[in-house]
């Protein structure tokens, strides 16, 4: 009993311990972004690099999430209620959840692992330790770019997303349901009310964006024991993105309806 009541000690005095790192390196990201106009180029190929480089992939999972959304509703609504309804239940679905937290999941995995194992790297060849000794502020040349070039980007193709699986949406419910187009945009047109459908979604993608930047540079700047560890840093940086994400999620969600 004793043992484990050590044990929960331990891990809950290292949970705010690593929280505590985490707020302290907000404060030293936000410090450093009065420099953007002087690191411009660094930030320039992060927000390529993390954003751009990403639509593709975006594009393509809000596809296939438009089309189950417009599938999966059109199929419940078929019985049902009027496909007048299809529009609004389809879009909001979209436009509150699928969007924002489906982008931001896969960017979990693709930008946090790569962020996580890139820093980590730097971290295990003593390659930071060079900067420092060059007197080059990591934070601000490694961390500052990534974390800022994520909550830029992440609204920014949480909007594309949207876009693309809602035009899906709508075309799955033309071919298979002969709910028109038209009609599914009308439907939406209807009782759409931009600070209720649309600015929660950007609320949750910038949150989303600072989470990933954060935990995935956090966790690289953490990271020892060589090539393991690079591993290691590249799966915490998804895992602890992808479970801040959803908590975040939870929140915003609360806060906002």
């Amino acid at each position: 009993m004793l043992s484990l009541i050590q044990t929960l000690g331990k891990k809950t005095l290292g949970l705010v311990a690593n929280i505590g790192e985490i707020f302290i390196l907000v404060g030293k990201t936000i410090r450093y972004i009065r420099y953007f106009h002087q690191d411009r180029i660094l930030y320039n190929e992060q927000l390529y690099r993390l954003g751009v480089k990403a639509i593709p992939l975006v594009a393509i999972i809000a596809v296939f999430a438009g089309a189950v959304a417009g599938w999966q509703g059109a199929y419940q609504l078929e019985d049902t209620l009027p496909p007048r309804f299809f529009g609004q239940i389809v879009a909001i679905g979209i436009l509150s959840e699928m969007g924002p937290v489906l982008t931001a999941l896969v960017l979990a995995g693709r930008n946090g692992s790569s962020i996580g194992a890139e820093i980590a790297t730097m971290k295990v060849t003593e390659q930071i330790d060079a900067l420092e000794v060059m007197a080059i502020n990591p934070i601000r040349h490694l961390v500052t770019p990534r974390v800022v070039a994520m909550v830029i980007m992440l609204p920014l193709l949480v909007v594309v997303a949207d876009i693309i699986a809602l035009f899906t949406a709508a075309i799955i419910g033309d071919l298979f349901f002969n709910i028109s187009v038209r009609m599914f945009f009308n439907s939406f047109q209807s009782v759409f009310v931009f600070s209720e459908d649309v600015l929660p979604s950007i609320m949750k993608a910038l949150s989303f964006g600072i989470s990933i930047g954060l935990i995935s540079c956090w966790v690289g700047l953490k990271a020892t024991r060589g090539a393991s560890g690079v591993g290691r840093a590249a799966i915490q940086a998804f895992v602890f993105s992808a479970t801040i994400i959803l908590i975040n999620d939870y929140i915003v969600a609360t806060l906002v309806f």
